[in-house]
């Protein structure tokens, strides 16, 4: 590759230099002579210098660039990453006054200006009191831990919109993983009710009074995925308001995902306050974090995602032949409705989860060394120990949850969404969080983090990773890692990477993080950063809190909706 572009090079200057020799060639030698002369002496003397030929001139210098390629690696497949670097500066670069400081792995140097804020505004009304609401919300939420979190924030949304008493949502037991834990076995229950209260009201259940006094049973409905707040007030309430209590089913991603902007702060007030784990599982979770600081000061948390359900859904191959093929074929069989994918195309576009290995090789080319310690978040991995053990060889200091609290984990182990819990707590409280898909919980951590002060998350490139993982060996060490960085750049978890619009709310919540007042001498950069409120709140929106609607007849109720797309429970 680099040959052959320096022999395009070699053409390209060769050819210009003929040209220019062509217009000039009056002013060096004679205007009769068919030859090309590099050079000619004017002067009268009886010693004549014989002309050089264009030919010996081109082939030396195709040569010389020849070697130049050889010897320096990948010269000229470099140039690309070059410009990259010298055109494509990032905003931060270029209020550094166009120098290119290495970044620090650990910790963003940006973060400190940004912090998270999801106070109410000073028009966002009261919650309104049980006996004025429309009417009892019940929820049924939908898949894995981190998939029913963002169901739980926006039925709280709901019920604000339709001015509801929410009941305390129902935890979802019938989905892959069969966890039987209810609300109160994962959240605090108490903590979730009164830190609300002045948004939207909550009760752990229907009273028996409303219930004995129903002609028939709670209506049930499944709305569309991301419904507007329109939808539920033309849909919805009338239903509510007649029926006096409803229930929505499959609660997952139901609400649309941009809101007014006090609706987007009630939803951080929910995911990243009132949604706290109950003690016993914020002891275990705190518990492995002290051990792993009490190893190192500093530790990367992984989310490996690279269990065989996850590999089945996905589509993707990984070159483990018939056996690989029969076992997720296998797998995949449960869900009618998965399309046929190509393991290949699916690569291409960066919708597979790369190996443990490449996420170890990822980490190193990035400037991790092998004394890092490393938490790694994960079911049952795929391959088992044959497939862990490059990333150990990579990073010795490698660590589970099974590890570290093996005994304390057993009462936990029939219950998956408990176990993903902890998980959750050592990711959010390291140094440095990385995902290996784009899932739930990578979201869900990715927004909590960014919220909480921009700490360092990492999302692999996949796209642009998984060719470079397959030309690996064609290139020395360097090289490689030097383009690694060059793919991630703009996944590293920088404050500038949060962009109105961009991805879901629940992994980019801008309505959520405030720029910090500055100092004199911070004066230049903040100049130059566009305002976090501004930027993100591109349109003002209204404040005021939705009216209490008044009941309406109804001739006909709309029956419920199917919801005909795909479910995304198996990204947790």
């Amino acid at each position: 590759m680099g040959v052959a572009k320096a022999w395009r090079f070699s053409l390209i200057s060769a050819n210009n230099l003929a040209l220019l020799q062509n217009q000039n060639g009056n002013a060096i030698g004679s205007s009769n002579t068919n030859k090309h002369v590099c050079w000619r002496s004017t002067a009268t003397t009886s010693f004549h210098m014989k002309p050089i030929s264009w030919s010996l001139v081109c082939g030396l210098m195709l040569f010389a660039l020849g070697l130049i390629s050889l010897f320096t690696g990948h010269m000229a497949s470099d140039l690309e990453w070059y410009s990259q670097r010298l055109v494509r500066q990032s905003l931060y670069s270029r209020l550094d006054g166009g120098r290119r400081e290495a970044i620090d792995i650990w910790k963003s140097k940006y973060s400190k200006y940004f912090y998270g804020c999801s106070e109410r505004g000073r028009h966002f009304a009261p919650a309104i009191r049980e006996q004025s609401s429309n009417g009892y919300l019940l929820i049924a939420t939908s898949g894995g831990l981190n998939q029913q979190r963002t169901g739980i924030t926006d039925a709280v949304v709901v019920a604000r919109i339709l001015n509801a008493t929410l009941v305390v949502p129902e935890l979802d037991h019938h989905s892959f993983w069969k966890d039987d834990s209810d609300f109160i076995n994962i959240f605090d229950v108490r903590w979730f009710i009164s830190s609300l209260a002045k948004d939207v009201t909550i009760v752990k259940r229907v009273p028996d009074k409303v219930m004995r006094s129903m002609e028939k049973p709670p209506y049930t409905m499944r709305v569309p995925r991301k419904s507007a707040p329109e939808y539920y007030l033309d849909q919805v309430l009338p239903i509510l308001l007649r029926r006096h209590v409803m229930q929505l089913t499959k609660f997952d991603y139901r609400l649309a995902n941009n809101l007014d902007e006090e609706l987007q702060k009630l939803r951080c007030r929910v995911n990243y306050h009132a949604l706290r784990f109950t003690k016993p599982i914020q002891a275990l979770g705190q518990r492995v974090v002290l051990t792993m600081r009490k190893m190192a000061k500093q530790f990367i948390a992984v989310h490996l995602r690279f269990e065989p359900d996850m590999l089945a859904f996905s589509g993707c191959y990984y070159g483990g032949g018939e056996k690989e093929r029969y076992e997720l074929g296998e797998i995949r069989k449960r869900w009618a409705t998965l399309p046929d994918l190509s393991p290949e195309g699916e690569r291409k576009r960066g919708k597979c989860p790369l190996t443990p290995h490449e996420v170890g090789l990822m980490l190193r080319a990035l400037g991790f060394t092998n004394d890092t310690y490393l938490y790694v978040a994960s079911g049952e991995i795929y391959g088992g120990e044959e497939t862990l053990r490059p990333l150990r060889e990579l990073f010795p200091n490698f660590y589970t949850k099974e590890m570290l609290i093996n005994e304390e984990l057993k009462p936990f182990l029939p219950f998956s969404s408990r176990l993903a819990a902890v998980d959750y707590i050592v990711c959010d409280e390291s140094d440095v969080f990385v995902t290996n898909n784009n899932g739930n919980m990578a979201k869900i951590l990715a927004g909590r983090r960014r919220y909480m002060g921009h700490k360092r998350t990492i999302r692999p490139n996949a796209k642009k990773l998984s060719a470079l993982f397959t030309e690996r060996h064609q290139m020395n060490w360097d090289t490689f890692s030097r383009k690694v960085k060059s793919c991630q750049k703009g996944f590293m978890g920088e404050p500038d990477e949060m962009r109105p619009g961009r991805g879901e709310f629940h992994e980019f919540p801008y309505s959520c993080v405030c720029k910090k007042p500055f100092s004199d001498d911070e004066t230049g950069y903040m100049e130059s950063v566009t305002k976090v409120k501004s930027t993100y709140n591109q349109k003002k929106v209204g404040e005021k809190s939705l009216p209490i609607l008044k009941k309406t007849s109804m001739a006909e109720e709309p029956t419920a909706l199917a919801d005909s797309e795909d479910n995304e429970f198996l990204s947790d």
